[in-house]
């Protein structure tokens, strides 16, 4: 009866790192994972993909996609997340989505995990019933929800797992520009957040000779943000980089820069308030504004995330529920941030999250 829950509390621990007595003293198997890239065609071209297999073979498939990061394929904390997955006895197509990879959420990236579940679930080897689970970090997760719900996959999608994703976008394009929570509370935001939403508005904000310029140092900037958990020293070559950048910008742009390398989430956030509808209307951007999913639901969120605030996954499975989805599980936990695992918290919050991982991987298997 315990085996399940060791094997949720293990997985947990190698994702985060966290090895030691504790780790060791679990008496998890892990499953020898081998690797190959494999090329995904979609409507909007081909999008490189790896696909990690355990050894021995398994009967079900995930789709795991990404969230805003530059990495692709080869960013070491989506290799470590899919490659342990596989390890639990299921095939794992890591996909990476190209707009996501250049710190833009667009309506493009639910078109490639919809062209992507599909063309998994057709190949009967990787998906004996025709279906396949969906995992979606961060942006890719709100997105992941928003495919499922798409008639295509009506009877393609085995379960959906959203990490940290987001219910309504533009409500959290508001968050990331004012602070404030939709229960009246506040939160600082992340700088990194809202400077996303700068580099889809600089159309609207700069005149057009100016954007290019703009959007290149802005990307510097988001680039070294990205390297910050993973590779300190080059996030801070970046920065100095991003902060010099502004120097040959001409007016407003030096501005808008100057404030992006300050993190003056208050300056920006002034400017992007009244194009946040603009920005992120689009039914295909956000779970609330689109066909519920009758799929199995996951939700899970770090409770204090400051880049898509935690109210976001309450807020996806009352809508679910509303809209004929019994099936929305969802937690809201301190052992997470918004990408990174916080080891400093009582054993009971400790074992709700293992009760939770074990059900998504219960319904993986």
């Amino acid at each position: 009866m315990a085996a399940p829950y060791v094997s949720s509390a293990a997985f947990i621990l190698d994702i985060a790192g966290t090895g030691g007595v504790a780790r060791a003293l679990l008496p998890a198997r892990v499953r020898e994972v081998g690797s190959r890239d494999v090329p995904v065609p979609t409507r909007l071209g081909t999008v490189a993909a790896r696909l990690y297999q355990p050894r021995g073979g398994a009967a079900q498939s995930v789709l795991v996609f990404p969230g805003v990061h530059a990495g692709g394929i080869d960013e070491p904390r989506l290799v470590t997340f899919s490659k342990r997955l596989a390890s639990t006895g299921i095939n794992v197509l890591s996909v990476p989505l190209p707009d996501l990879r250049e710190f833009r959420v667009t309506a493009r990236s639910t078109d490639i995990i919809e062209d992507a579940t599909l063309w998994l679930t057709a190949d009967r080897t990787f998906a004996p019933d025709g279906r396949a689970g969906l995992v979606g970090v961060s942006f890719a997760g709100g997105l992941a929800l928003v495919a499922a719900g798409r008639p295509a996959l009506a009877d393609k999608v085995r379960f959906v797992v959203s990490l940290g994703g987001h219910a309504d976008l533009p409500r959290v394009m508001t968050y990331l520009c004012t602070g404030r929570l939709p229960d009246g509370g506040t939160r600082e935001p992340h700088a990194y957040g809202i400077v996303i939403i700068l580099l889809g508005a600089l159309e609207h904000l700069v005149p057009a000779d100016q954007v290019e310029p703009l959007r290149k140092a802005v990307l510097t900037f988001l680039d070294a943000s990205s390297f910050d958990q993973t590779n300190p020293e080059r996030a801070t070559e970046l920065f100095a980089v991003a902060r010099g950048a502004s120097a040959d910008l001409r007016e407003p742009a030096r501005t808008y820069m100057q404030w992006v390398n300050d993190r003056n989430r208050t300056a920006i956030g002034e400017k992007l308030l009244p194009l946040v509808e603009q920005l992120g209307g689009a039914p295909a951007l956000s779970p609330d504004r689109s066909p519920a999913t009758m799929a199995p639901v996951f939700l899970l969120h770090g409770a204090a995330d400051n880049v898509i605030p935690s109210s976001e996954t309450p807020l996806a499975a009352s809508y679910l529920a509303a809209h004929g989805n019994a099936h929305a599980t969802w937690l809201l936990t301190p052992l997470l941030t918004h990408a990174t695992v916080n080891d400093d918290v009582s054993a009971l919050e400790a074992w709700r999250l293992v009760a939770f991982w074990k059900q998504m991987l219960d319904a993986a298997r």
